[in-house]
């Protein structure tokens, strides 16, 4: 009984088993230098572009760069349960999801003023909303293709691992200068750092309490990728729309590789759901769900370097101040905005 691998697998071998090993080498430097895991990916990932353009590794670095991408998001779902939430109460679930949708809407809204396209709003504005890089990997996953779509969600990922690393440092001091306490700098620092890993390492600098809670409350945010990934592919759908019905350029938009029009509801968003369900009944073990939740990460971490390795960084250099100002200005929204809610909370539970 021969054991080799269905032939159009074949060639996709070289180029993935390269994404992956240049992934293992950029977790090993984001251990050993405590430097955001996603930046190095793209950086060593940038170092040899070259292989994506022609040769046998082009293939497996584009599977990576969408499939492998799609399936590490699929995977965050064993990330959350829903005990998790409920062991919070409704009013930080509530300031979790008005955060986001008010943060995103600036974002769409400011992107526009500023002479972007509202999905680079959309896309800057839920990477900073809900979970960084992470985000903005899903969310342009559920874009359509477009000449600038990959260049937008590099500097987006750039943009935004490197806000949430300035955030992981200053923002522990200005919760204790505003006198919050352990649960209110928890809420604080895990409704507005932009990655996981930050929030984690900022809240338990301040104590074990502030940090439970800001796990919880940054597991929450994670969570609103569903609704996100559904006003993306909403959004896509009326924009083309609307360019049909004007018999207007696509402006190099296609909705799909097959060109039909994507589910309102993509793949990976529906295994996310799924994997909440499940994860939430408490059938699964702790190995399966921490083995799941590393082979998450390595997913995400192998398609940021298949991207970088899509990338050339002349275009990186290009951008101008603007989408810079954008990004800074979205995470500074979002912070004053969750002070806000949390002052209200404060007066509602009296904490």
């Amino acid at each position: 009984m021969s054991l080799s691998l269905p032939p159009h697998w074949a060639p996709l071998w070289p180029g993935l088993m390269l994404s992956a090993i240049i992934a293992v080498a950029a977790l090993y430097l984001a251990e050993h230098y405590g430097a955001p895991v996603m930046l190095f990916a793209l950086l060593l990932g940038m170092a040899v572009n070259f292989l994506s353009t022609e040769g046998r590794c082009k293939p497996g670095i584009e599977f990576a760069a969408r499939q492998i991408l799609r399936a590490g998001v699929a995977l965050l779902g064993l990330k959350i349960t829903a005990g998790q939430v409920q062991a919070m109460g409704w009013q930080p679930v509530a300031m979790v999801v008005l955060s986001v949708a008010v943060t995103i809407a600036f974002g769409i809204l400011a992107a526009k003023l500023m002479g972007f396209q509202k999905f680079f709003g959309l896309l800057s504005g839920g990477a900073v909303a809900i979970c960084g890089a992470s985000a903005a990997l899903a969310i342009s996953a559920a874009f359509p293709q477009h000449p600038q779509k990959e260049r937008a969600t590099l500097f987006t990922v750039i943009g935004v691992s490197t806000l949430s690393t300035i955030a992981m440092v200053l923002y522990p001091i200005v919760v204790r200068a505003l006198g919050l306490n352990d649960l209110e700098a928890g809420l604080f620092l895990g409704g507005t750092i932009h990655d996981v890993a930050q929030v984690v390492g900022a809240g338990y600098s301040i104590s074990n309490p502030a940090g439970d809670a800001a796990t919880v409350v940054k597991l929450m945010r994670v969570a609103m990728l569903v609704p996100v990934i559904v006003l993306a592919v909403w959004m896509t759908r009326q924009h083309m729309l609307r360019q049909r019905e004007q018999n207007t350029p696509d402006d190099g938009i296609t909705l799909s590789d097959s060109g039909a029009r994507p589910p309102l509801l993509p793949w990976f968003a529906v295994g996310f759901i799924v994997l909440v369900v499940v994860n939430s009944t408490g059938w699964l073990p702790t190995w399966m769900v921490s083995g799941g939740n590393e082979v998450s990460r390595m997913f995400l971490v192998t398609a940021m370097v298949a991207i970088g390795m899509k990338t050339h960084l002349k275009d990186i250099l290009t951008v101008g101040w603007k989408p810079v100002a954008l990004m800074v200005l979205q995470t500074l929204f979002l912070a004053v905005l969750f002070f806000g809610l949390m002052l209200i909370h404060r007066h509602w539970s009296g904490i």
